[in-house]
């Protein structure tokens, strides 16, 4: 998988770039027939780019959604069902910048099940701080990440684990491979 994450950017404008992937994505895929694309575009794009993309090498995901299962009173946020209504096909949950503005592993859990609960497909962000890094603790936050936000009754076909050591987000440090 190669999961591009657009975060606050991005406008109709932006179209000439995903043609670019496309482009680039098509050449690609006749050598690496198994490879997906996936782009994760602010959900006021998501409608937009479904309808522009008619391509099975691009999906189109979501950056985030709200843990109530279909709509209610919270006031600016999206749900999983009204990303799976504009198109979504996967979203992005437990990214290291929701965890920090308040996203609890409990949180976490409860947007997988309603993500998963509208056939969304999840790329799950887990990693560690540098300081759990430095004391050695990495694979003790990534391990309690994972059994904390996975139920053993979720389909794990449908979730993608994606490791995002958070003192490697855009800090130009890149994790050796034998890290990842």
């Amino acid at each position: 998988y190669f999961v591009g994450n657009w975060k606050m950017f991005g406008d109709f404008r932006s179209l000439h770039i995903i043609r670019k992937i496309l482009r680039f994505s098509t050449k690609f895929n006749k050598l690496h027939k198994k490879n997906k694309i996936v782009l994760c575009v602010p959900s006021t794009l998501i409608d937009f780019f479904t309808k522009k993309i008619k391509s099975n090498l691009i999906s189109i995901g979501a950056q985030n959604c709200h843990h109530h299962q279909t709509y209610g009173p919270f006031t600016g946020e999206v749900s999983s069902l009204m990303l799976k209504q504009v198109g979504a096909k996967y979203v992005i949950l437990g990214h290291s910048e929701n965890r920090i503005n308040g996203d609890s592993d409990k949180i976490i859990k409860k947007k997988i099940e309603s993500a998963l609960n509208q056939k969304l497909k999840i790329i799950f962000c887990i990693g560690e701080t540098y300081d759990e890094k430095k004391s050695g603790k990495t694979f003790f936050v990534i391990r309690k990440q994972i059994k904390s936000c996975i139920d053993k009754k979720f389909n794990l076909e449908k979730i993608i684990i994606a490791y995002e050591p958070v003192w490697s987000i855009g800090t130009g440090k890149i994790p050796k491979a034998k890290e990842i």
